[in-house]
């Protein structure tokens, strides 16, 4: 009884699976490898001649096989055609998948061969998944064979039997779909390109680059780039460096998500995406060249990709605002990624359930992200505006408090000067005392002496003395005592002199300018010297004029001392101890040069240099 219900069962799986499928032009698609058979060669030996006479094919209900990284076999599909019509019927078999590197297609009645996959895209071949067509003359049945291997990418096989329009019509709107998307990630990358050129935020070229990796990957994965950019040659060449097409822009990932959020603030976390962005191109390196370890080959690219996806969430519970933009991003790939793996297991058939579903992932995430970037320029205007204000803030809190120890400095000053004038003003009154004491004790000398040769002597020292007295005396009074009213210097010296010699001269006074200190000391001796010299010799008639001027012309200084008297001889004048003082005081002390003339009266002009540092005797 046993083995009465294996035949049977046997019997009725043949009946199901081993029948032909019937095609007709109603049927504008069918899925075609849940109805056929395969069988797997493992010793990769067999040829199309000794596969039509195998009778170990299986039944097949599956509409998705999936292998994953299989080079070590073939797989062989098998599948019947009938046409019950009264007319020829023509179809189109698409195998779904433009990533199998070998396919040959058989017609098991004329023994023809197709070649397609990755490794024979024909120049004219204007669809995106390889495709066969097939023709049906009324009432013929036709057995076909598929067989796929794939040695470098993953072996994923679904097969499909269309009409011509309904296969033509879905090619066009999955192409054009595919554009959409290409187009819309090729904007998002060229205006966030901009955005680096005029920022100079290294984060946006990295997403830049970023974005361009994804492009590439997605052009291999979709086919789009074998039939429409690459030639065979270089198709192969980008199959071969698979690997790192898909590492390259989880890389620059990495890159954008260290700088994007200064993931220097978290030291640990940081030294650890270091070693693995130093390891991603290390091992891609090294295990290329074995084929032992090829199929390791993208352990440090998944490691990463996890990696940023624990930092991502880390950064967020730590507060991180551009966190928040990113973990969203996650969030949509990580969706599309689970959805490509349940398609590529069998359990989810994505262009069926979800069509274009990692695109519009992709394209929303790419959204987010330069959302994202906007945000944090934003940001940075944000944080920029407050450090301006803080900077503001902090320059009038600083201006505060300079202003208030510049007063308190001021007003220590204040009180130095304040102490430093009563000082002078003390020192000035003390050598004025002193000397007038001089002038006291030198005038008692004077009443005991009755020689007027020597009485005039002693009234030429006292008032020598005096024209130092009085300067000092002047000093003492007013508060500044840089400058000295030259005025009343010469006034208060032509009074003593006056009472000295008590004649009827008049004294005219041009004064316009103030003397420096130190070159008043030696105007008032020279003034006192020349106005003496007039008073004793210029008038036999003791009546007369003298006159006094001081002028500043630019930055020179003109004092005249003139009288309108006999005049005098050179010669005699030579020896007098008062002129030779003059000369003395002005070539000596004040730099100066000084004109002499005897004409009408006596006329002495002496010009120095106002800007000039003097110091005193």
């Amino acid at each position: 009884m046993g083995i009465v219900k294996i035949l049977l069962l046997l019997f009725i799986s043949i009946s199901i699976y081993a029948k032909p499928i019937v095609i007709s032009d109603k049927n504008h698609f069918l899925d075609l490898l849940s109805h056929s058979q395969i069988f797997i060669d493992e010793s990769k030996s067999l040829n199309f001649s000794s596969i039509k006479k195998l009778s170990a094919f299986q039944d097949n209900s599956e509409k998705l096989l999936a292998f994953g990284y299989s080079p070590n076999f073939n797989v062989w599909i098998k599948f019947t055609l009938k046409n019950e019509s009264d007319r020829s019927i023509q179809k189109i078999i698409e195998y779904a998948n433009s990533l199998t590197t070998d396919i040959e297609f058989y017609n098991s009645k004329t023994d023809n061969v197709t070649y397609a996959g990755l490794y024979h895209i024909n120049s004219d071949r204007k669809t995106i998944n390889p495709s066969f067509i097939v023709q049906l003359k009324p009432q013929e049945s036709v057995t076909y064979y598929i067989k796929a291997s794939s040695h470098i990418t993953s072996l994923i096989i679904k097969l499909h039997i269309w009409d011509m329009n309904n296969f033509y019509t879905k090619e066009i709107k999955h192409q054009f779909f595919l554009a959409l998307f290409f187009g819309a990630m090729f904007v998002i990358s060229i205006y966030n390109l901009f955005i680096y050129f005029f920022t100079k935020d290294i984060s946006y070229l990295y997403y830049v680059l970023y974005i361009f990796g994804m492009i590439t990957h997605h052009l291999l994965y979709v086919g789009i780039a074998q039939i429409s950019i690459l030639n065979q040659y270089f198709t192969s060449i980008m199959v071969q460096f698979a690997s790192i097409i898909v590492a390259f822009p989880i890389f620059f990932l990495g890159l954008f998500t260290k700088t994007f959020l200064q993931t220097n603030q978290y030291p640990k976390s940081n030294k650890i995406l270091n070693f693995l962005l130093v390891l991603i191109p290390i091992t891609l390196i090294l295990f290329s060249t074995s084929d032992f370890f090829n199929k390791y080959r993208n352990i440090a690219t998944i490691a990463l990709l996890v990696y940023l996806i624990y930092l991502t969430i880390y950064a967020t519970l730590k507060k991180n605002r551009q966190a928040y933009f990113i973990l969203f991003g996650w969030f949509l790939i990580l969706i599309a990624g689970i959805i490509m793996f349940l398609s590529s297991t069998g359990i989810l058939n994505m262009h069926l359930n979800f069509p274009y579903i990692v695109e519009i992932a992709f394209v929303l995430e790419a959204v987010v992200l330069s959302i994202a970037l906007a945000d944090r320029i934003n940001q940075l205007q944000i944080d920029k505006q407050e450090a301006n204000q803080q900077l503001i803030t902090q320059q009038e809190n600083e201006k505060q408090r300079l202003e208030t120890q510049v007063q308190n400095k001021t007003s220590d000053l204040k009180i130095a000067l304040d102490e430093k004038g009563l000082l002078l003003k003390e020192l000035n009154h003390r050598v004025k005392n002193n000397m007038q004491m001089i002038v006291s004790l030198i005038n008692l000398q004077t009443d005991s002496l009755e020689d007027k040769k020597t009485q005039e002597v002693f009234n030429t020292a006292q008032n020598r003395i005096k024209a130092m007295s009085h300067l000092h005396e002047l000093l003492y009074k007013q508060d500044n005592v840089s400058n000295i009213n030259a005025y009343d210097y010469f006034s208060i010296l032509i009074e003593e002199l006056k009472y000295s010699y008590e004649n009827n001269i008049n004294i005219n006074y041009s004064i316009e300018t103030q003397l420096p200190m130190e070159q008043a000391v030696y105007c008032g001796i020279i003034v006192n010297e020349l106005v003496s010299n007039s008073f004793k010799y210029a008038f036999n008639q003791k009546v007369g004029n003298v006159s006094i001027s001081l002028k500043k012309e630019n930055h020179l200084h003109q004092l005249c001392v003139s009288d309108d008297g006999m005049g005098y001889k050179k010669k005699e004048a030579c020896n007098s101890l008062g002129l030779i003082l003059v000369e003395t005081l002005a070539l000596k002390q004040l730099k100066a040069t000084i004109e002499t003339s005897s004409l009408k009266g006596v006329k002495v002009v002496i010009t120095w240099d106002a800007s000039q540092k003097l110091e005193l005797f």
